[in-house]
């Protein structure tokens, strides 16, 4: 049957403790498990690092975590639609590492991979190489981006079986397969959680194998 077990919000969120790095889904809050990040504020985590393609907005998915100010640092490829996340960030309070999407993605993906890292000619020439190992292949400039891990990763499926096998919805899949790869604890929202057999095997888009926890009653 595997590892995978079901467990109480309450409980999932008390195992992450000050100070974790974090993996979120979502896009603009689409595919952000609203239930772990509210009790993530009212459980009063601090000092968080989380890894995602944005902050969302005030009062929405990881904007939540920003206007509780319970982060440190954000590594995200934008913050321009949440106005908190740029005060605190000129203000000094929260540390932001802006990475350009695509970039991100391979990132994340290296890390679930195994890999070290990747090669991107995105940002040679710019501010982005600023502190970064150039290398030259065949003439070409590349800039190598470390892989990208976590701690947690909080993801939002639209089913789960019994099994913790996982498909999600539409857009709602954005960032949520990889960053399951991509972290030692993966704690999942599901939808619906639904008699294995029903996610036909094909339709799996991430396996059992990857999922440690399953909220009950999400």
């Amino acid at each position: 049957m595997g590892d995978m077990r079901t467990i109480v919000l309450s409980e999932a969120v008390a195992s992450i403790p000050d100070g974790a790095t974090l993996m979120v889904g979502g896009f603009m809050g689409v595919g952000t498990p609203e239930p772990l990040v509210d009790e993530l504020v009212r459980q009063g985590r601090r000092e968080l690092t989380v890894i995602a393609n944005d902050t969302a907005s005030p009062g929405v998915g990881i904007g939540k975590l920003v206007t509780a100010k319970a982060l440190s640092r954000v590594i995200a490829s934008h913050i321009g639609l949440n106005p908190e996340t740029q005060k605190q960030m000129i203000e000094g309070s929260l540390q932001v590492e802006l990475v350009p999407q695509g970039t991100l993605v391979e990132r994340i993906r290296a890390g679930g991979c195994g890999l070290g890292g990747v090669l991107t000619p995105t940002g040679v020439g710019t501010v982005v190489e600023e502190g970064k190992r150039k290398i030259e292949i065949e003439g070409q400039e590349y800039l190598l981006e470390t892989a990208l891990q976590a701690d947690f990763a909080l993801i939002q499926a639209f089913l789960c079986d019994y099994l913790g096998n996982l498909t999600y919805a539409l857009t709602g899949r954005n960032f949520n397969p990889l960053i399951a790869m991509a972290a030692r604890t993966v704690i999942v929202c599901a939808e619906h959680v639904v008699p294995v057999g029903v996610i036909a095997p094909d339709h799996v888009v991430t396996p059992a194998p990857l999922v440690d926890y399953v909220i009950a009653r999400c």
